[in-house]
């Protein structure tokens, strides 16, 4: 039954949504994600250096992307849809970077006095009472998806992780009940604690995986171009690449998309919810790290882990689900047995960062849902979702969180189709002021 929600929702619904609204905003901003790319790039690293609040809020957001769906989520794509799916999410990327500088365009221009912002505050503020309704149920998609998409998917994929590499039940259970405290913690010291545990977590570990990934395919350098020919054909012709595991164009965008979707998290709107929390910021500046999210997220190291995979000489399951243990057998085939701690370290410490992001989100949305909220208990209830997250299964799991994802998109990507004339107008504006 999943599945078939599943299917009918991104198979129609969602995909013509989100690549419908990538387009629109690409074409209305003139490539703006393309055009002001440079400028990303620069603003990134000056507020890097700064370490400023609109820095906090990009590894807040980052926190929440970056995560399981980098290394689970990917090679499930792969599996599933064949190489031909990276190329379909990075055709989402692109877009995603555009979509991502709008709502975080737009959260700064309708933020709240206090720093809450969000599609929920975007559509009260601009769009007025009739449009309400989307707010909250937006709202309500976003509590429901910390405890899926943001929690139980992550935690999922580090048993599945742990377990591959040979560790037993009973230590993958401990090592759950660890991550639960540390998330029960950290929550419940408000939306201040979530930012600065992500300040602190995002550079150092997303380090170390891009490293472990680099050095993993440039030892296998020699099989890039053909993975890369693999890749553009099998977006077309599928079952050339998987040997008719996989059949269907569809099936591969499908997987491409949602998948993408699910690691950048571009369409559904969260990121507004952090980057319209930073203090100060000018909304077209701001939208210019929205850029680099994805950026990072999506054409960075998701497409390493792809090329870990695809470049490795190992057998894939093409036609079946697969997750991290896909990522780690191909680290091993590449660096030896001993970069199977590493990558549990990395994918626990990436699960730990997207869970304290949707904490932060998921707070967020139940404060406008309900007009504020006790963090001690809503952490609480994060480390409990945890504990349920370790008797998952892995298809299930994957499955719910993009249902959950299609359902967020819906209000997000009509308040943008609503507001992409003034969208224009902020970004062509502020380059006439002062060039990007």
């Amino acid at each position: 039954m999943l599945e078939r929600i599943n299917e009918l929702l991104w198979g129609r619904v969602v995909l013509v949504l989100i690549l419908g609204a990538g387009v629109w905003v690409t074409v209305a901003t003139r490539g703006a994600q393309i055009r002001l790319f440079p400028a990303a790039c620069r603003e990134f690293w000056e507020r890097m250096k700064r370490r400023d609040s609109g820095f906090r809020a990009l590894c807040t957001a980052l926190a929440a992307t970056v995560g399981t769906g980098n290394i689970a989520g990917v090679a499930g794509a792969i599996a599933i849809g064949g190489p031909g799916a990276v190329f379909w999410m990075w055709i989402s990327g692109v877009l995603g970077m555009g979509l991502k500088l709008a709502e975080s365009v737009l959260a700064v221009r309708y933020r709240e006095e206090d720093g809450r912002a969000g599609p929920m505050y975007i559509i009260r503020r601009r769009l007025g009472e009739k449009w309400r309704w989307m707010g909250w149920l937006y709202s309500l998609f976003g509590l429901c998806a910390a405890f899926g998409v943001g929690n139980a998917t992550q935690v999922n994929a580090v048993c599945t992780a742990l377990e591959s590499a040979g560790a037993s039940r009973g230590f993958t259970v401990a090592a759950g009940l660890v991550l639960a405290f540390a998330v029960t913690w950290m929550v419940m010291g408000g939306a201040r604690a979530v930012a600065n545990a992500a300040e602190l977590l995002m550079p150092a570990v997303s380090g170390i995986y891009i490293l472990l990934c680099i050095v993993a395919i440039g030892l296998r350098s020699d099989r890039i171009l053909q993975v890369f020919a693999d890749i553009v054909r099998g977006a077309f012709e599928p079952a050339a690449v998987t040997g008719g595991a996989v059949g269907s164009m569809m099936t591969t965008l499908r997987l491409g998309v949602s998948r993408g979707t699910f690691t950048n998290e571009a369409g559904m709107g969260t990121a507004a919810i952090a980057h319209g929390s930073a203090e100060g910021a000018e909304p077209a500046k701001q939208g210019l790290l929205g850029i680099m999210e994805v950026f990072l997220d999506t054409m960075v190291i998701c497409t390493l882990t792809a090329l870990v995979i695809l470049t490795a000489d190992i057998p894939i399951p093409f036609g079946s689900h697969a997750g991290a243990e896909l990522t780690g057998a191909a680290l091993r085939a590449s660096l030896g047995n001993w970069v199977g701690a590493a990558l549990c370290g990395c994918l626990t410490l990436f699960a730990l960062a997207t869970i304290l992001g949707w904490g932060f989100y998921a707070g967020r949305c139940a404060e406008y849902l309900f007009g504020g909220i006790s963090w001690k208990l809503f952490g609480l209830l994060q480390g409990g979702a945890v504990v349920l997250g370790l008797f998952l299964e892995t298809g299930t799991v994957w499955t719910l969180a993009e249902i959950v994802n299609g359902l967020m998109a819906v209000p997000n990507l009509t308040a943008i189709f609503l507001l992409t004339g003034e969208l224009r107008q902020i970004v062509h504006l502020k380059n006439r002021k002062n060039p990007l």
